[in-house]
């Protein structure tokens, strides 16, 4: 029987620096085969748990992206319109009845399986990755809750396709819009919010390992300052991870105002944030300890 520590080492061979919360949400949901809803800031590793996950259990990633209009024949199957028009023409020209039609054309034959559907029928339990789920519509929802709560699918035309295999189901959500309690009642739950100094600076330095040792230090420190000041999009690891790429890159050792006037543009997304971090970068300097160094 796989244990909390089995996950927390199959996690790390793959690079993710994973604490003891989030390998027993993991350890819980592969156990109690159930879904796994994420939350946080946007650029936490959210997304990356499942994908790593993947990996490490080498199965198949299999991903829906969420967004505003997301319906059925996107995320769970539809039907192949110009095969079935013209099989349709074939069976007429044979005289055939309106059941042997309507049989004929809504068949297996003609169904396109989107993300949901082909999650439930792989030989092999894949990671099911319902990624921003938030930005979905709560109509969407509705889809979602047989599928979390049966495993299966009900197709009008068809019947009802129960899984094959059950997936390992990971949600992740940035809180946009608050999620239906129908839905948050079918998973465990977990909340991953930006990391201490400590473990920032472990998750650098295992996916940028030819960053400067004192550079990865200062780099954190920065980014631990950043994210206290009111901003419109707060940067997460994953432009932690781009700056230390990015400052490796061109060998800089250190970081001094104008490296960090150069290139704020990696971590910051938002032309109101660089004009407020620009016009702070003294003072923030001196917090994180390299005053000394700013030319």
């Amino acid at each position: 029987m796989m244990t909390v520590e089995d996950i927390q080492r199959m996690m790390s061979s793959e690079a993710y620096v994973v604490d003891k919360a989030i390998a027993i949400s993991i350890f819980l949901s592969i156990q109690l085969q159930k879904p796994l809803l994420i939350e946080g800031p946007a650029g936490v590793g959210k997304t990356e748990i499942a994908k790593v996950m993947a990996k490490a259990l080498d199965t198949e990633l299999i991903r829906l992206q969420c967004y505003e209009g997301l319906d059925a024949n996107h995320a769970i199957y539809e039907w192949h319109y110009q095969r079935q028009l013209l099989h349709l023409k074939m069976l007429e020209r044979e005289d055939a009845t309106r059941q042997d039609l309507d049989k004929a054309i809504f068949s297996e034959d003609f169904l396109m399986e989107r993300p949901l559907l082909q999650a439930i029928r792989q030989p092999k339990s894949p990671v099911l990755l319902i990624d921003e789920v938030d930005r979905s519509d709560e109509e969407f929802e509705s889809f979602l809750l047989e599928l979390l709560s049966d495993w299966q699918i009900t197709i009008p035309e068809i019947g009802t396709i129960k899984a094959t295999t059950q997936p390992y189901v990971i949600l992740t959500g940035n809180r946009t819009r608050e999620l239906s309690e129908a839905l948050r009642r079918r998973c465990l739950y977990l909340w991953i919010d930006y990391p201490d100094f400590d473990k920032e600076l472990m998750i650098l330095r295992s996916k940028v390992p030819a960053v400067d040792k004192e550079l990865g230090v200062q780099i954190c420190n920065f980014m631990k300052e950043l994210r206290a000041m009111k901003l419109e999009k707060t940067p997460g690891v994953a432009e932690t991870l781009d700056w230390a790429e990015a400052l490796a890159t061109m060998h800089f050792d250190h970081l001094d105002k104008e490296v960090i006037s150069d290139t704020l543009g990696v971590i910051l997304k938002d032309w109101q944030d660089i004009r407020t971090v620009s016009n702070s970068l003294s003072e923030l300097l001196e917090r994180t300890g390299v005053r000394s160094k700013i030319g």
